[in-house]
């Protein structure tokens, strides 16, 4: 599976969503399993990535590019595990 964290020039804020990401694979034991990048908004597209993580102000933007999940506050660290988890759950990954 591969996760594409975008925001919308995709340097600051996308590149600190993908290291919690990663920090929370690694506490779900799936880091081996999921890819992580991230990209600005106006590049992604549907085949970058099988989910999509942004913040709520880019939601509307991101519908385009298929599986989004969205974050109320990119800042959020709990809100981001509990999404993924909920995530992963659904997919019977844990």
């Amino acid at each position: 599976m591969k996760i594409l964290v975008v925001c919308g020039h995709g340097l600051g804020s996308s590149f600190m969503v993908e290291m919690n990401v990663e920090a929370v694979l690694k506490n779900l034991d799936l880091k081996q399993s999921v890819e992580v990048d991230h990209s600005d908004i106006m590049t992604a597209s549907p085949e970058m990535a099988d989910l999509f993580i942004c913040g709520r102000d880019l939601e509307e933007n991101a519908q385009r590019l298929g599986e989004v999940l969205v974050l109320d506050n990119i800042l959020d660290q709990q809100e981001l595990e509990m999404k993924l988890t909920d995530k992963f759950k659904a997919l019977k990954w844990i």
